[in-house]
């Protein structure tokens, strides 16, 4: 993928976010997903290396979590004081939960694009001023970030996970 300033392999560093390439990265990776998946075989897609170790199936349920927290998130910032103080989740605990390696695959990559296809819908009725809202990431350095930024480290927090697919 093309790399513009600001976007690294590690994914997004930049102070300053630009959100309409973060939007065009995003609708590439949902074109693009369900490609991934099907070059590979459900042993491939099922391994664990550990107990302990997603498997690829369950990278895909953890990104459904993403895109579930960081809907709401998108949401919910431009109406609520600043600033916003972002809530974390438990990661591990719903991937367990929801049963990912459990599930058809095509009931996942369904869930995903569906997910995804709504940020993009949302954050691009996004007024331009609210991508300045003040968001508290709840880092221990305890810097602040913007709506806008948050929206680019979603799809920054994606691309690093596609790696590992």
């Amino acid at each position: 993928m093309n790399n513009k300033p600001g976007w690294q392999d590690a994914g997004f560093f930049s102070q300053e976010a630009d959100v309409a390439v973060a939007m065009d990265r995003l609708v590439l990776h949902i074109q693009q997903l369900e490609s991934r998946f099907t070059q590979l075989s459900s042993k491939e897609i099922l391994y664990k290396a550990a107990d302990n170790k997603w498997s690829k199936q369950e990278i895909l349920g953890h990104l459904i979590d993403s895109a579930l927290n960081n809907l709401k998130r998108f949401t919910e910032i431009p109406f609520l004081p600043q600033p916003y103080r972002v809530v974390s989740y438990r990661q591990d605990e719903l991937v367990k939960v929801n049963r990912y390696q459990h599930l058809p695959l095509e009931h996942l990559l369904a869930l995903w694009t569906a997910l995804n296809l709504q940020i993009v819908f949302v954050v691009k009725s996004i007024a331009k001023e609210n991508l300045d809202y003040r968001v508290d990431p709840q880092y221990d350095n305890k810097e602040m970030k913007t709506l806008g930024w948050i929206i680019c480290d979603y799809v920054a927090h994606l691309e690093h996970h596609l790696k590992q697919l």
